[in-house]
Formats: C-alpha cells, sequence, structure tokens
C-alpha cells in the first residue's frame, strides 16, 4: 500500500476542465479527511483552447488548481496539434513519472495523454471511456477507441459505454460509473443561478428564444455543411425565432472565409460556463453538435436538436429529448417546427456522485 499516490491529469479543451473539476473536489475531500492513501495531484493543461473564454474562465469559474505545466500548444492541423502534446506531455511526465495519468473524453489531447503515459509505461485511466459513434470520420470517435484500447483503467458513464467495450474485448479493468458532466451540471448551476447575469445582459426572456452551437470539424471544415446549418439557422431567424449562437473560434474563421453571413441570428462572444448553463437552461429548445451540450440539455429537460447524423450519447435520443436531424436545410427547419419533450423517468448518467466513484476505485488499486 502506497501513503501518497501522485496523480497527472491531462487536459486542454473547454469540456475537460468541466470534467476535471468534479475529480479536483473529489480530492480535495478524498485528502481532508485524511483518507488513505494521500493524493497528490497536478494538472497539465496542453493548451489546445487558449482562448481566455475557452479555457482560462474555466479555471477561474470552476476554482479548479493552477495547472503544474501550461504547454501552449495552441492550434493546428490534428497530425501537428497531437504531435506537439505527445512531445510536450511526455517531457512533463518523465519528470514527474506519476503513479497514474487521468485522461478526459475524446480530444487531441486525450489521445496526446494516454499515448505519451502508455509509452512511458504509466497506468493509464480514461474517465469517459466506452463511447462509441461509429463514425470514424470524427476525429473524436478515433480519439476514443484509442485511448479506451491502451487504458489500463476505463470509466464509463453508461451501461451503454461498458457494453461498447465488452464487444471490442475488453472487461478488465471496466467500471460503470456515471457521467462526470451530471456532477458538475448538479453542482454549479445553483451557483450559476446567483452569478451569471447573461439573460439580463442579453435581454433574453426564458423559454422565449432559441440556442445554438456548432464546432464539430465534420460542420465547420466541410462549407457545403457549414452553409447548409446556417443557412437554416437564417431561415429559422426569419420565422420570428430568437435564435442566439455563441460563436466558436473556428466556427467564425471557416464563416469569414466562405462568406457567410447571417442578419436574423444573434452571434455572440464564446460565454463562461455559469452563463452557458443559464442560457441552455432557460432556451426553449437547443440546436448543437456538441456532445456536452446535448446532455446539458438533457439533464435540464429542454428539447435538443443534433446537427450530426449520429451520437455517441444515443440515451438522449432513446428517451425522446434528442433528434438527430443532420446538416440539411429542411430537415433542420422541419424538426423546429416538430420541438417536443422527452420521457425522463430513469436518469441513464447517475446520480451525480461520478467523482466520488472514482476516486473511491483509484484508492482501492493502490490499497491493495
Amino acid at each position: 500500500m502506497l501513503d501518497v499516490i501522485k496523480i497527472a491529469s491531462v487536459v486542454g479543451a473547454r469540456p475537460q476542465f468541466i470534467k476535471l473539476a468534479p475529480i479536483v473536489r473529489a480530492i480535495k475531500k478524498h485528502n481532508d479527511l485524511l483518507c488513505k492513501p494521500r493524493i497528490n495531484h497536478f494538472i497539465i493543461d496542453t493548451g489546445q483552447h487558449y482562448d481566455y473564454l475557452m479555457s482560462k474562465v474555466f479555471y477561474d469559474e470552476l476554482e479548479i488548481p493552477v495547472p503544474a505545466y501550461h504547454l501552449e500548444v495552441g492550434s493546428g492541423t490534428h497530425g501537428n496539434q497531437t504531435g506537439k502534446m505527445l512531445e510536450r506531455v511526455e517531457a512533463a511526465l518523465l519528470r514527474e513519472l506519476p503513479d497514474l495519468v487521468l485522461v478526459y473524453g475524446d480530444t487531441n489531447s486525450t489521445l496526446a495523454g494516454a499515448l505519451a503515459a502508455s509509452k512511458l509505461h504509466l497506468t493509464v485511466a480514461h474517465i469517459e471511456a466506452g463511447l462509441r459513434s461509429y463514425n470514424k470520420r470524427m476525429p473524436e470517435e478515433i480519439n476514443r477507441v484509442l485511448t479506451d484500447h491502451i487504458s489500463d483503467l476505463l470509466f464509463c458513464p453508461t451501461e451503454i459505454s461498458v457494453r461498447n467495450l465488452n464487444k471490442e474485448g475488453l472487461a478488465e479493468g471496466v467500471f460503470w460509473v456515471g457521467d462526470v458532466m451530471y456532477d458538475s451540471v448538479l453542482f454549479n448551476v445553483k451557483i450559476a443561478e446567483r452569478r451569471s447575469k447573461i439573460l439580463e445582459n442579453l435581454q433574453l426572456i426564458p423559454k422565449n428564444y432559441v440556442l445554438a452551437t456548432v464546432h464539430r470539424a465534420e460542420n465547420t471544415d466541410n462549407p457545403e455543411r457549414l452553409k447548409s446549418i446556417f443557412i437554416a439557422f437564417e431561415e429559422i431567424g426569419l420565422k420570428g425565432k430568437s435564435l442566439i449562437i455563441p460563436l466558436h473560434p473556428r466556427t467564425q474563421k471557416e464563416l469569414e472565409k466562405l462568406g457567410i453571413s447571417v442578419t436574423n441570428v444573434r452571434l455572440i462572444e464564446p460565454v463562461s460556463y455559469f452563463d452557458m448553463l443559464m442560457l441552455e437552461k432557460n432556451a426553449q429548445f437547443i440546436l448543437t453538435d456538441s456532445g456536452g451540450v446535448q446532455k446539458e440539455a438533457f439533464f435540464f429537460k429542454v428539447p435538443c436538436l443534433t446537427l450530426r447524423d449520429e451520437t455517441e450519447w444515443i440515451e438522449t435520443v432513446d428517451t425522446g429529448w434528442n433528434k438527430l436531424v443532420g446538416c440539411e436545410r429542411d430537415r433542420i427547419v422541419k424538426a423546429c417546427n416538430e420541438i417536443s419533450e422527452g420521457i425522463f423517468s430513469i436518469n441513464p448518467y447517475g446520480e451525480g456522485e461520478t467523482g466520488k466513484h472514482i476516486l473511491s476505485i483509484i484508492s482501492s488499486k493502490y490499497k491493495a
């Protein structure tokens, strides 16, 4: 049994900060209660999201400790970005030699962290393991499949994700723990209700506006898909819907490159986590290609239309809260006219104590 275990968390993108926060809180509580083994936790931030509104504001709001390493990788092609991350994460891990490396989600930071740790023969744990869209054109799908197959501990958010891993021959070290994002929503929505002024600042009336987000490469890097989506948005705005879009930097860049402009849609800068929670909770319905936003809409019981042809969060579709509408203008507009609520009898994402469950499993491993 170790008296102290050293754990590294590798993050770098906005959704990962949200997933990291419950782990940080669980570690603090564990150490405050003088539980054994004591945990020495540090953060490696790759800098995949380098804009304040895409990264640092999340550290500030979620009270995440300052990273021990900030690698400042920034943007680039997938190969270029992942390669830089791999080199710099490896250097940090060699300096620290942690007992365990935690990686989160499905970004390039996830894959780079898992690869670097695995090649150094360090134990790797994947939080949000087992998700599958079965679309290998998605960079995220490649990242999550490879990460799962080189990880030692696989923390799954749903029963379906456990079954996905079992079908691929992965059964050892697999745990169904629930979803850390549900932990974050439950913990932070009350704080957001007190602090956020986004509705007042934008003069929005609850349930009287539509929220939209677009950032996935399958949409932003495909001119025809992106044009079709924004033509649909313009048509929705013309029909009297107040459509609000916090514009991702990648999306803004591609819109400018293609000369796409919209006049009946309200484009705003990326917003903080607390502001985003309030925009989601109070929307009439949501249009998105984000996995995280799909789930948060589900948690808030807000109907969601997903601008993709498949989703790894199929529970949201099965319960009727989410509908896949792809990128075709007519299909998107038609779905907006047929919005309906789903069923919310049992939450498939756990009870909001996933961080605690993950830490309990890790602690037990090092007590043996």
